[in-house]
């Protein structure tokens, strides 16, 4: 096992995972910390990656299409949590 992930499950496992930079967290879902690190070094961070084709992930050595699927649904994860906190506060505003 990779010593790095594992300091890192253990952290999440610890209460942690507010400390975790995005490329410690996106090491996780990709279970690959190198890789994880050089793409969010080339696109400035989650922001960056949010409207790429996934196509430009393939790129990365030791992406294929099962990790780039688990980025995919981590995003939309993301954007419906986002979407029903915007609509719970216009709804809270029309009252």
């Amino acid at each position: 096992m990779n010593p790095v992930l594992d300091w890192l499950q253990t952290r999440v496992t610890n209460s942690e995972i507010t400390k975790l930079t995005e490329a410690e967290l996106l090491a996780l879902v990709l279970s690959d910390d190198k890789a994880a690190d050089e793409i969010i070094r080339d696109f400035g961070g989650f922001r960056g990656m949010a409207n790429q084709p996934l196509e430009k992930l393939l790129r990365y050595k030791g992406l294929g299409e099962a990790k780039i699927i688990r980025i995919a649904a981590c995003f939309e994860m993301a954007k419906r949590v986002v979407d029903q906190v915007v609509s719970q506060l216009k709804f809270q505003q029309h009252l």
